[in-house]
């Protein structure tokens, strides 16, 4: 049987295949795949763990006393060591995100300074990630299309 011509290049039977570091044969789309993952590779370190560290330190994991209807339950490590070292009241209020899921996210108010940090924590580190995701991403395209034909290039 032969293969459908709609899932290979214009007027070409086979597709073109790749070597990557000790990989042969390779179809552009599992070069893509071995380019990110040794993308990834490089790109995570320390700081990543750190990242990932902020976020799960702000996860309202802890319990806590009763709270008014439609706040989040629960409170995070980074809120109770962040209100525990800043006992900082500021003259104005500042903005906080504040939900444990994207589909409760909302902003509220708060004049103590520790709170405001605690709830910062997280973003922080999902900012780190955010910004390894794109780099990953854009250093995988660079470089895969430094190894494939110009056809199987992206972009």
């Amino acid at each position: 049987m032969k293969p459908h011509r709609a899932f290979f290049p214009k007027n070409k039977l086979m597709p073109n295949l790749y070597q990557y570091n000790n990989l042969a044969n390779l179809t552009r789309e599992e070069l893509f795949l071995w380019v990110a993952i040794d993308q990834t590779l490089e790109q995570l370190g320390g700081v990543d763990i750190a990242a990932a560290a902020a976020i799960l330190s702000g996860q309202p994991f802890l319990p806590t006393r009763a709270k008014l209807g439609g706040a989040t339950k629960g409170t995070s490590l980074a809120s109770v060591a962040s209100r525990h070292l800043i006992r900082q009241k500021l003259p104005f209020a500042l903005p906080m995100i504040t939900g444990a899921s994207l589909g409760t996210l909302k902003i509220s108010f708060t004049r103590n300074l520790g709170a405001f940090v605690g709830r910062l924590i997280p973003g922080v580190g999902w900012t780190i990630l955010a910004y390894d995701v794109f780099q990953i991403m854009e250093k995988t395209v660079r470089k895969y299309n430094s190894l494939v034909r110009s056809e199987d290039k992206i972009w």
